[in-house]
């Protein structure tokens, strides 16, 4: 592998870890692992934003 290859490996990582998609990816799979239904994408990341919302240590304010 060149190092520009490892290079956009390493930004796609941080870029996906950042914004969240992976989380997705581990659920997804979770759930296949578990034979589960996973909820829909948009129902997940409302779970989420509720979570966050609701949680006074996941913000400083």
């Amino acid at each position: 592998m060149t190092a520009l290859a490892r290079a956009w490996r390493g930004v796609r990582w941080y870029v996906r870890e950042l914004t969240g998609e992976a989380r997705w990816d581990e659920y997804v799979e979770r759930c296949a692992r578990d034979d589960v239904v996973p909820m829909s994408r948009r129902a997940w990341e409302r779970h989420r934003a509720d979570a966050k919302e609701h949680d006074p240590q996941a913000r400083c304010c």
